[in-house]
């Protein structure tokens, strides 16, 4: 079926949205926008002690982040209760649901005791065989009273297009309810209604609902409703297959936004937990991601969550970048973290967007921009202590430092040109490789041993700050 495909993505706002809901929401994204179908937004709310206002937005401010957009919607479970109260109705006139004025401890001591026998609860239909008069003596009193669905005998089989055909049996499955006592419906009769009042055709969704398959099933052949085609997708594991969790890995999408990730990177690399275009392509585009994408291509296996991979990911991403959007997106980095203000940047806009290109293939995240670029603006910088102790190596270090400074203030221009001609004729001068040179002017210049080509690093200096860094390094050499 790729004719008028309808998919939704249903995140509950108990919590921020976080990588695996992230891409759950793509994969639904990606199938819509490669078949021409919606992509719908529908808010699972009806837990109404745990679901916060403040979560809604969170949530659909990390979709447009990640450029997830959707075509209708949001909407709300919480404003649908005349819905999911018909279709239980529905349920109880037909006689494949019953009211179960069972409460919380009863049911406590139930589970207690298929726990002793060893066996799995199972409700044991003790409301289903009370009498007329009994469920009206209970109602009169007030006794609160939730419903069940009734589970037929027999076995619930249905095709997923990510495990194949699969099978449950009922036995192992006891009258689920479908209402609360509190009136409020739950997740399972909920989510059937929705889906079948949105004409959703395709379910794609974590292999955390898989179980949940044959109670959702049985209620929409008993509500009359056709089926929709379910897609049960890998889970995201920690890099040492444990559950992914704050202690192994940011979880939530807002944290590697903060992180300084790129969504393009962000929304690429989840492409790639549990689906792969088949040719080992790793770096994509938004339009190849949709182009490449399909439900049969899900591998089945659950997924690592590897974010050194993803670092790498964001730093190819990066490189990529035009300079003129490069620069928009890490100025207010650098203004946040007070390197710099909008009127230095303002004044020397050519001069921050050259050094911003210089560190371009070298960061992997557009927040190391700070600290990248820290001895740019920042002359009292401390030195690596190992270089120190390799490039500063005493008196002819700082005079070799002295004749280039000489050189240096001699020159009439400052290009990339003459400052190589300068260290190179300066090295051939001296009778030593130019290595010998560029180290310890590389560690004067910037208290580094390693970074962007010493010539160009020099050149985004400029000649004044260049020069004073070579002194305060002669001067620092001399003092030790």
């Amino acid at each position: 079926m790729t004719e008028n495909i309808r998919v939704r993505f249903a995140p509950s706002p108990t919590g921020y949205l976080h990588v695996g809901g992230a891409r759950t929401a793509l994969f639904n994204w990606l199938y819509c926008r490669k078949h021409d179908g919606k992509f719908i937004l529908r808010i699972e709310d009806t837990d109404l002690v745990r679901s916060e206002e403040r979560m809604v937005g969170q949530i659909l401010d990390s979709m447009k982040w990640l450029g997830l957009d959707w075509d209708e919607g949001p909407f709300y479970q919480s404003e649908r209760f005349s819905l999911y109260d018909a279709a239980v109705d529905k349920l109880l006139s037909e006689g494949k649901a019953y009211h179960c004025f069972c409460d919380a401890e009863k049911l406590k001591v139930m589970r207690e005791e298929a726990r002793k026998k060893g066996g799995a609860f199972r409700y044991d239909r003790r409301c289903l065989h009370l009498s007329d008069e009994e469920k009206q003596r209970l109602t009169e009193e007030g006794v609160p009273k939730a419903v069940r669905f009734l589970v037929p005998e027999g076995e619930t089989a249905v095709s997923d297009a990510v495990h194949g055909d699969v099978s449950f049996n009922h036995k192992e499955i006891g009258d689920f309810v479908i209402k609360k006592a509190d009136g409020s419906p739950t997740y399972q009769l909920a989510v059937v209604v929705d889906d079948h009042d949105m004409a959703i055709t395709h379910v794609i969704r974590g292999d955390d609902h898989y179980n949940n398959i044959p109670k959702q099933v049985m209620i929409y052949k008993a509500l009359g409703y056709e089926l929709p085609i379910f897609a049960h997708i890998p889970l995201i594991l920690a890099p040492d297959r444990s559950k992914l969790s704050k202690r192994n890995a940011a979880v939530a999408v807002s944290d590697y936004e903060e992180a300084g990730f790129m969504p393009e990177a962000v929304r690429n690399f989840l492409a790639l937990l549990g689906w792969s275009p088949g040719d080992n392509r790793e770096i994509m585009t938004l339009d190849e991601l949709v182009e490449a994408f399909d439900l049969p291509a899900i591998n089945k296996a659950n997924a690592v969550f590897d974010v050194k991979k993803l670092e790498w990911m964001n730093n190819e991403y990066v490189k990529l970048l035009p300079k003129e959007d490069l620069f928009a997106r890490v100025k207010p980095i650098l203004i946040a973290s007070g390197l710099t203000d909008e009127d230095f940047v303002a004044n020397n806009a050519a001069w921050v967007e050259k050094i911003i290109l210089l560190l371009q293939e070298r960061v992997r995240k557009l927040t190391d921009y700070p600290e990248a670029v820290n001895y740019f603006f920042n002359m009292d910088f401390d030195y690596d202590e190992k270089g120190v102790r390799k490039q500063f190596k005493g008196p002819e270090t700082a005079h070799m430092l002295a004749q280039l400074v000489a050189r240096f203030e001699a020159a009439d221009d400052f290009s990339l040109e003459t400052i190589e001609t300068i260290i190179r004729e300066l090295a051939e001068g001296l009778d030593v490789g130019a290595g010998k040179i560029i180290h310890p002017a590389r560690l004067a210049c910037s208290g580094l041993t390693v970074g962007p080509s010493l010539f160009h690093l020099v050149e985004a200096l400029g000649k004044e700050r260049t020069i004073a860094r070579l002194k305060r390094a002669i001067e620092y050499i001399k003092a030790s």
